[in-house]
Formats: structure tokens, C-alpha cells, sequence
């Protein structure tokens, strides 16, 4: 069953998809999502070029206003890419409760390992028990993006 964030997150992405030109190869129409459920650091790849990008899409109350943290994955699998040097491209997309929406573009070379930080775990008693996720921290870096839409 799909959650509610997981609708939240095919909407961000589908727009991307129709609305966003591959950063890499500048090509129209060639964004396509990865349709691969928890495919790890990565949503979105240019079927022309193999570009890939992450996408966040978050509810906002004001799209024109970059929150201060956004909720990430799998830890895990992010600090062995960080550690080996390795960053994805993040599109941010806010919408806003009539549905509203803005993108927002941060290439890969912009981001560092400061702007991650793991959560706490989760307990022995949940269905995923011992399940580590991180935080986008984006308080510090918001001047970075760049506003697409």
C-alpha cells in the first residue's frame, strides 16, 4: 500500500520529470523517473545522458521559502556514497496546501557532508527495528539553490 508520503514523493518526481531540462545534456522531455521503489540516493535519470538526481518533495506552508530541514533516506547507504566522494544532484520540491509548488535545484558539487545528519535509530519494538534515516540540514546552505519554477 502507498503511503502518503510516498504519493507526496511520486508527485514531486512526476513533476520534475515533465517540467524540469536534464542539467547535464540540456535535453527536453528526457527526464524520467526511476520507478524503482527505495532505489537507494537516487529518483530521477535522463534516459539520453544517465544523468541521476534525488528528489525531495516536501508540504510547505510558502513554496517561495526553503525550510530549514527536510527529512532524508537511508542513512546507511548515503554516508558510504559521502565517503566515497560520491553526491547526488537534489531537486527540492515544496507544495503548498492548494497545491502550489516550487522547484529548486542543488548540484552536486554545492553539497557537503555537514548538511547531513543521521537520526537516532529506530527502537527494538518498531517494524524496522534498528532503521537509521538522516536529515537534509538546509538552514545553512539555502542561498546555494537555485529557484527553477
Amino acid at each position: 500500500m502507498t503511503t502518503n508520503y510516498q504519493k507526496l514523493g511520486e508527485q514531486g518526481e512526476k513533476l520534475i520529470a515533465k517540467k524540469c531540462v536534464c542539467p547535464k545534456c540540456k535535453n527536453k522531455k528526457t527526464l524520467k523517473r526511476l520507478g524503482i521503489k527505495n532505489f537507494k540516493c537516487a529518483d530521477i535519470i535522463c534516459d539520453f545522458c544517465g544523468y541521476l538526481a534525488q528528489v525531495k518533495t516536501s508540504r510547505v506552508t510558502n513554496v517561495n521559502n526553503i525550510p530549514n530541514t527536510i527529512l532524508g533516506a537511508a542513512w546507511k547507504p548515503q554516508l558510504e556514497r559521502m565517503n566515497s566522494g560520491i553526491f547526488f544532484p537534489l531537486y527540492l520540491v515544496l507544495i503548498d496546501s492548494k497545491n502550489k509548488n516550487a522547484i529548486y535545484y542543488l548540484s552536486a558539487d554545492l553539497q557537503t557532508k555537514d548538511m547531513f545528519k543521521p537520526r537516532k535509530p529506530l527502537s527494538s519494538s518498531a517494524r524496522r527495528a534498528g532503521w537509521q534515516g538522516f536529515i537534509y540540514k538546509l538552514d545553512d546552505i539555502k542561498e546555494r539553490f537555485i529557484k527553477i519554477l
